[in-house]
């Protein structure tokens, strides 16, 4: 479908806005950190934005089907979706920059084309694919490597977590094809929901929330974080799969890692290590390869 001028300059608008919400949630998440402990962080997260995006539903008229079979895939998809990638990523953002935690949790498209390659054979090897993978996994080895070779064990910790949270997504990408019977809002919704389900009871008994004592700052970042970064930015990402369709939208995935090391730098005062740039360089490229619609990566 080919856009309208105007039309097109707002989409390509959404498509800004949707890459620095995105991007700016590991800002938010750092900052969140701070007095906030992960495990409450993001089951607050899930909560707040579940239930808004659940409004949302009710408004254009939908409900969430309940039957057993939906329930135990938006519990499948919780898990592989927020639950586990967004506590190890708020975990390690504790111990690493925000910027190099965009860095590293980018890398999701590699990872779900590994899965679909290696474990459900969905998905044929390409030039651009092969070479997508290839920088990806470099692009990994220069982010971390300082840390590996220089014994800092917490840090590297913290990057290995939040490598595995890209593979959880990419997981979440793949187990995300079976949601394709309901409106695309509705796994959203549900797998917020689910792992504030499974969330809110385990912040009750590890992080005794109640006796936290968080900084206006911190409070501020978790309600960006729910309402803009995640609510938000699900309703501008469905928005643009009916404008620009799938291909068009996956053009925020290497938007938002030079977006999302930005802001750290601005508003944290981060400064990325030259291996850090070298491995964002890498990354871009990998993303880039992985998400190129099929025709272009048969001309290229």
């Amino acid at each position: 479908m080919v856009e309208t001028q105007p039309r097109l300059a707002v989409s390509i608008g959404l498509l800004v806005a949707l890459a620095t919400l995105w991007g700016a949630a590991y800002t938010f998440i750092k900052i969140g950190v701070e007095t906030i402990p992960p495990i409450t962080l993001i089951a607050t997260r899930t909560l707040i934005a579940g239930s808004l995006i659940l409004l949302i539903l009710r408004l254009r008229g939908l409900r969430l089907p309940t039957d057993r079979r939906n329930l135990g895939r938006f519990f499948v998809q919780a898990c592989l979706n927020s639950v586990v990638p967004f506590v190890l990523v708020a975990w390690g953002t504790q111990y690493v920059d925000a910027g190099l935690a965009t860095i590293l949790n980018s890398l999701t498209p590699v990872f779900a084309f590994l899965i679909n390659w290696g474990i459900t054979r969905h998905e044929a090897v390409t030039g651009a694919k092969a070479l997508g993978v290839a920088a990806g996994l470099l692009g990994i080895c220069l982010v971390v490597g300082p840390a590996a070779l220089g014994g800092q064990r917490g840090q590297l910790a913290a990057q290995l977590a939040i490598v595995f949270a890209a593979v959880a997504y990419g997981a979440a990408v793949t187990f995300g094809r079976t949601f394709r019977d309901l409106d695309p809002m509705m796994p959203a919704a549900g797998s917020l929901l689910f792992g504030a389900a499974i969330l809110v009871p385990v912040s009750l008994v590890v992080d005794r929330p109640w006796t936290i004592d968080p900084s206006l700052a911190s409070v501020l970042a978790l309600l960006a974080l729910s309402v803009f970064s995640t609510a938000l930015a699900f309703v501008l990402y469905f928005t643009l799969l009916k404008r620009l369709g799938s291909v068009g939208t996956t053009a925020q995935a290497y938007l938002r890692v030079p977006i999302g090391v930005g802001i750290g730098m601005l508003f944290l005062g981060e400064t990325p290590q030259s291996t850090a740039w070298m491995g964002l360089a890498l990354v871009v490229v990998s993303v880039v390869a992985m998400t190129l619609p099929k025709r272009r990566q048969r001309t290229a």
